[in-house]
């Protein structure tokens, strides 16, 4: 190999390596800037909740709102990116640690897992005819239908 063509490899692997550390930084810097609204009906009666009061709900250590009531739980699909990035926002556990304890507590009968539909939009729909009902969209498919319980960061 000529020295002008080492160098030649030298500069390309270094753009590949820039290019994709560049990338990667604006994947995590695009997973940050993004939130998930814990919602319910805009007429529910049911307060604000904060993220302590949203993981234990979510991940099966409460039942009962702090207002009063039992808690019914709406979820997204497993495989949708809004369930993942909201089981990291709201607990150091990942989706599949959360269905595994969903799993145990089903099993001891001491709890039913959240009723899993199919989109965010299927939330929003679910949560405004039941009020009783809370769920996680994406902020940005916040509309006047729903009301926010809690906002992750």
């Amino acid at each position: 190999m000529t020295a002008c063509f080492k160098g030649t490899i030298m500069i390309i692997t270094h753009r590949i390596r820039f290019t994709l550390a560049f990338l990667a930084g604006f994947a995590v810097l695009n997973e940050c800037a993004a939130q998930v609204a814990v919602i319910a009906g805009a007429k529910s009666n049911i307060g604000a909740l904060t993220k302590e009061q949203v993981a234990a709900l979510y991940t099966g250590s409460a039942f009962v709102y702090p207002s009063g009531g039992n808690a019914v739980l709406i979820d997204q699909p497993e495989a949708s990116e809004a369930r993942k990035l909201f089981y990291s926002k709201i607990s150091d556990k990942s989706a599949s640690q959360i269905k595994a304890t969903w799993s145990r507590l089903t099993f001891s009968g001491k709890g039913t897992p959240p009723k899993e539909v199919g989109s965010s939009g299927d939330v929003k729909k679910e949560v405004a005819a039941n009020l009783s009902e809370i769920g996680y969209i994406e902020k940005s498919a916040v509309d006047g239908s729903v009301k926010v319980l809690f906002m992750s960061d």
